[in-house]
């Protein structure tokens, strides 16, 4: 099931009432119905006020009339099966007795169920190609005065009466319930991802031979040079960072809609802003993981018969779908800052969010290189750097708000600063999320014993990566980092013996995988030479082409050469 077909399952899930679920989701998964989201892609929010959809209550037949005035207000819903679908979950701007209400979702028939032709009002097309996701149909959708009864108004948390007076939600972000669920199951997902390109790059450095370590042996696997272990040990533990944390994020989720169903809506707001951050947190990593996966197989890395163009196109767009990187860790950032004035007035904070408090003085205490294995030490350090990027954002706007700038210039005067911060904040949670998924873990001691050291390697990595920003933090010093260095390259050599075995373990088989590259038996070189014979061109050894173009062509040049001899 694609993403956004699942958003319109989970709108119809979290955002409805009991009653309206006999409806609907009988219909959904009895497939009486094909369902998607979609959202307005110009004029989101307030940006572009008047391009956005906005649906309008008409107290005297009790229905709403839901408008999208311009042809370029877009509408998006990738993935959803395009010229199928007959209904949509249509996020819009809620408007009764003359106020609006903001964003609310509503369910409208696109297509009659007699024979499919679009409703009246409704255009809806394809918007063509684009990279990725070439199999899946992406649309655009304009409503013009579509009318649909009251009760297909998610109404679940909000609700229009039939005089159209509006009552209000325990929560004014419970409209992104699903937005939220989506979200948390693209942590693991994009894991996923780069679990496949980190399985092939690995299997191919498992077989690929080339130069001299010791002159007069045998070329040695390109895994043994330490230079290919730092590109593909990395995007092992983050693989697996992103999976477990995927997990755990669901975990978090679950509990919510448990807490959410009592009326305890208090963990929405930090559930909101770290999904939106880890979001754009992952997608990133992944993105760019890949792509140093992919130039890890040389030159057969860009071959379709490696598996990446294909794995590639399909996460890239990640980084923008379901919100655009920036943007969300912007979203994350506003929580940040909310947090770190509730913990200048000295206000309760969350329990993850209690490294606001730390001592800004206290000084990292590793001696040696082992210290750094320590996870306390290596958390604490993460912790530090978060506070430092969260505070500095913090007083940056704060002094541009004492200058007399207003909010908005204030706080686009200090995206530099916010989205470090940000990223900082999803950096820790993804080191804790990934410590701890591992800590309770079940499996034999050998096992752990590795997957420890992925996570300890994990988040050396991140320090090297990031070192100008733990020493900005003051909690590690220059010569602390040279210890980081000497144990990440310690730890090459223990990852060195398993490295096939923990990607083995994602359990890819060849069918799925689709690289030639990553083939589990590891007979590469055949099936390459195989695959690059079975290529359209080479059915014929003369092809139609010299016929018709190329031996006119020579023919003629060879007259002519001839002529003049």
């Amino acid at each position: 099931m694609h993403l956004h077909t699942t958003m319109f399952l989970q709108s119809v899930s979290f955002q409805m009432t009991e009653e309206q679920h006999k409806k609907w989701l009988a219909a959904i998964t009895n497939y009486t119905i094909i369902g998607t989201y979609a959202q307005t892609e110009l004029g989101h929010g307030t940006y572009l006020r008047g391009l956005e959809t906005t649906a309008t209550y008409d107290t005297s037949t009790q229905e709403f009339v839901l408008h999208s005035p311009t042809l370029t207000s877009l509408k998006w819903w990738p993935g959803n099966l395009g010229k199928l679908v007959t209904h949509a979950i249509v996020a819009a701007r809620l408007i009764t007795r003359g106020k609006d209400y903001g964003i609310h979702l509503f369910m409208v028939q696109l297509r009659s169920m007699e024979d499919h032709s679009s409703l009246p009002g409704i255009e809806l097309g394809d918007i063509g190609p684009k990279l990725g996701y070439s199999n899946v149909d992406n649309g655009f959708l304009r409503l013009e005065y579509v009318r649909i009864p009251r009760d297909q108004m998610c109404m679940k948390f909000s609700q229009v009466h039939p005089d159209g007076t509006y009552s209000a939600p325990p929560h004014s972000k419970l409209s992104y319930n699903s937005m939220v669920h989506i979200r948390s199951g693209l942590v693991k997902r994009v894991g996923i991802g780069l679990s496949k390109g980190a399985t092939i790059a690995t299997r191919y450095s498992a077989v690929r031979r080339q130069s001299e370590l010791i002159p007069g042996r045998p070329e040695p696997l390109i895994m043994d040079y330490q230079s290919q272990q730092m590109k593909l040990f990395p995007q092992i533990a983050t693989a697996y960072a992103f999976i477990l944390t995927g997990f755990q994020l669901g975990q978090v989720f679950l509990s919510y809609i448990a807490e959410a169903k009592e009326g305890d809506f208090s963990a929405l707001p930090e559930l909101h802003s770290t999904s939106a951050g880890l979001k754009a947190f992952t997608t990133e990593s992944t993105r760019g993981g890949l792509e140093v996966l992919r130039m890890s197989c040389g030159g057969h890395g860009f071959s379709s018969a490696s598996a990446f163009p294909e794995i590639y196109g399909a996460f890239s767009p990640t980084c923008t779908f379901e919100g655009e990187n920036t943007v969300m860790l912007l979203q994350t950032a506003r929580f940040l800052m909310k947090s770190a004035r509730q913990a200048m007035k000295g206000a309760k904070l969350t329990p993850f969010m209690s490294y606001l408090l730390l001592n800004q003085h206290e000084r990292c205490r590793a001696s040696k290189p082992d210290d750094f294995l320590d996870m306390d030490t290596l958390l604490l350090a993460y912790s530090h750097r978060a506070r430092r990027m969260v505070t500095t954002s913090f007083r940056c706007i704060e002094a541009d708000l004492k200058e007399g700038k207003n909010n908005g210039i204030a706080w686009n005067n200090n995206h530099l600063h916010l989205l470090a911060a940000s990223t900082a904040h999803c950096h820790l949670f993804v080191v804790d999320s990934f410590n701890k998924a591992v800590q309770a873990i079940q499996c034999e001691d050998r096992t752990r014993r590795i997957l420890r050291v992925l996570v300890q390697f994990y988040a050396l990595d991140g320090i090297l990566k990031n070192k100008g920003e733990f020493l900005e933090s003051g909690y590690i010093t220059v010569d602390q980092l040279d210890l980081v260095s000497k144990q990440f390259i310690s730890l090459l050599a223990v990852i060195r013996p398993n490295a096939v075995a923990l990607v083995d373990a994602f359990d890819f088989r060849d069918l799925k995988l689709g690289s030639v590259l990553g083939r589990y038996d590891g007979n590469v070189y055949e099936n390459l030479y195989k695959w690059a014979k079975s290529a359209p061109l080479n059915r014929k050894d003369v092809a139609d082409a010299y016929h018709l173009h190329l031996k006119p062509f020579l023919e003629e040049n060879q007259r002519r050469v001839q002529s003049r001899l």
